[in-house]
């Protein structure tokens, strides 16, 4: 089986079987994203611990396999890190989709089968929504708020 084959098959996985799928019963950020371009929205839910890490994390959300797939490999791969390093890893994810050298391949997770996304720059926008929403709850859990909403412009 070839790689890309592979990478596909991961991708289905995660839009047929969504890890962190569904509000979560305690959080402490809601943060709610949406494309106006292609119609995908997505809420994400982020809750603390007292040491900084991503104790919770819970997505839900209308879009694309893409979208849908590719923030439930957000959540598997965070779930657990500092938000610190969170923040590093989505940089890492967003480099990744601009074509930029692969850092942190294995804390990318299975979120790393979306290398081959990066030639279809109309997807990029897909696949960043769930790791530029988990950027967003975390720096809004940082100012000291408790929500915010945005739309992505082109």
């Amino acid at each position: 089986m070839a790689l890309e084959d592979l990478y596909q098959e991961l991708i289905l996985d995660h839009y047929k079987q969504p890890r962190g799928r569904g509000e979560p019963a305690q959080f402490d950020v809601h943060v709610h994203h949406s494309n106006p371009l292609c119609g995908d929205e997505l809420d994400l839910w982020l809750g603390v611990d007292d040491d900084g890490n991503l104790r919770v994390l819970g997505f839900d959300g209308d879009g694309c396999s893409i979208s849908m797939a590719s923030a439930s490999t957000m959540t598997d791969a965070n779930t657990g890190r500092h938000m610190d390093d969170s923040l590093d890893l989505v940089e890492c994810f967003r480099e990744m989709m601009h074509g930029e050298e692969i850092r942190r391949e294995e804390d990318l997770g299975d979120g790393i089968a979306f290398t081959g996304v990066a030639k279809f720059p109309v997807r990029v926008k897909c696949a960043l929504l769930g790791w530029m929403a988990l950027r967003d709850a975390i720096t809004t859990y940082q100012a000291g708020r408790t929500s915010n909403s945005v739309t992505i412009e082109e």
